[in-house]
């Protein structure tokens, strides 16, 4: 067994997460989230609480229509989802560490499970890193481009943690071939 990653203060469990939501400006509605943990557990989950009839035509055609049916196991209420998604973060037993390309609004869906920011639990962090920027300090090497399941919340976390490890790789290693900023191709 590999053992897990260690930042400057002792091992962390890291994730690669993503949400797809509903948003119009003031508000953010979670619709579901998908989180790959760097040991290869992943979480997937539809809140079965978001108002379809919120959606614009591009959420519409762009991520509703890609959900499981309302059958599927994956559909929980918030509450259900945020104790699920508490107990998958936390089973490893270390620091949490969350990454996510463009994380600014899937922490605040994230962290918006359980309410006001006072109410988030002390080992769920106040902040996600930032994919996007870690592959950026890498010199932007090629890296995986999106699929056909593009916002499908789990296919985006799994592309996460696939460009966060072609950037680490390029840290660590040194090695790299340069790639356009804008889109990840090669230049």
């Amino acid at each position: 067994m590999t053992p897990p990653p260690r930042t400057p203060d002792g091992p962390v469990a890291r994730y690669f997460y993503d949400c797809e939501f509903i948003e119009d400006g003031r508000t953010i509605e979670l619709i579901s989230i998908g989180v790959v943990a760097e040991d290869g557990r992943e979480f997937y989950a539809v809140s079965t609480e978001f108002d379809p009839n919120r959606a614009n035509a591009w959420v519409r055609r762009h991520v509703l229509d890609k959900l499981p049916s309302p059958a599927d196991k994956s559909w929980r209420s918030r509450s259900r989802l945020r104790d699920d998604l508490y107990e998958f973060l936390t089973a490893p037993g270390l620091p949490v560490e969350l990454w996510a390309w463009f994380a600014a609004y899937d922490h605040v869906a994230l962290a918006q499970l359980w309410g006001t920011m006072p109410e988030l639990p002390r080992d769920v962090p106040r902040l996600t890193r930032e994919v996007r920027q870690h592959w950026e300090a890498a010199g932007c090497p090629v890296i995986p481009g999106p699929g056909s399941d593009r916002h499908d919340a789990l296919a985006d976390a799994r592309l996460a943690r696939d460009r966060w490890l072609v950037a680490q790789r390029v840290l660590q290693d040194g090695v790299k071939t340069l790639a356009s900023p804008a889109t990840g191709r090669d230049a």
